[in-house]
């Protein structure tokens, strides 16, 4: 089991959402994590745009990985978004995005944080998982893809 597998619910993974903007992608993860962590929505908000402001999390390859730090988190947990159609995020490469991943981390975390998003860079520089993640058409499945995901070394 990787590290992304322990933090990621199936309960929190939206497909194909409407969202045209960085800024509507974080309002929808705010509600989600509002409903389904009790974080309120305008604490997730601030802490990816707070991050967002330093330097864009879009990696390249149609992908971005939004993360910020929330007081009083207890654990990192996180969330995924496939889009409907692909946003701008200021990606290294210019292209928009379609796969976001969010992680939120505690405001101390430091080590888990780095190995998070370490993770991440390696799923995600993987061009047949990212294919399996557009191909894929239910949150159960794409959880799957992400447990699975590095399961033979």
């Amino acid at each position: 089991m990787n590290l992304i597998s322990k933090i990621l619910s199936p309960d929190n993974i939206l497909l194909d959402t409407e969202s045209t903007s960085k800024k509507r992608v974080f309002e929808r993860v705010g509600l989600l994590f509002e409903n389904q962590m009790q974080i309120a929505r305008s604490q997730v908000f601030d802490s990816l745009f707070a991050r967002e402001k330093l330097g864009s999390t879009g990696l390249g390859q149609g992908v971005a990985i939004p993360h910020g730090r929330i007081p009083k988190l207890r654990e990192a947990t996180a969330a995924f978004v496939r889009t409907a159609h692909p946003i701008p995020f200021d990606a290294p490469d210019g292209q928009p995005v379609t796969l976001i991943f969010v992680l939120l981390v505690p405001e101390l975390a430091t080590d888990l944080h780095l190995q998070l998003l370490g993770e991440l860079a390696q799923m995600f520089s993987d061009a047949d998982f990212r294919k399996k993640l557009l191909a894929c058409e239910e949150a159960a499945g794409i959880y799957q893809l992400f447990c699975d995901w590095n399961s033979a070394a």
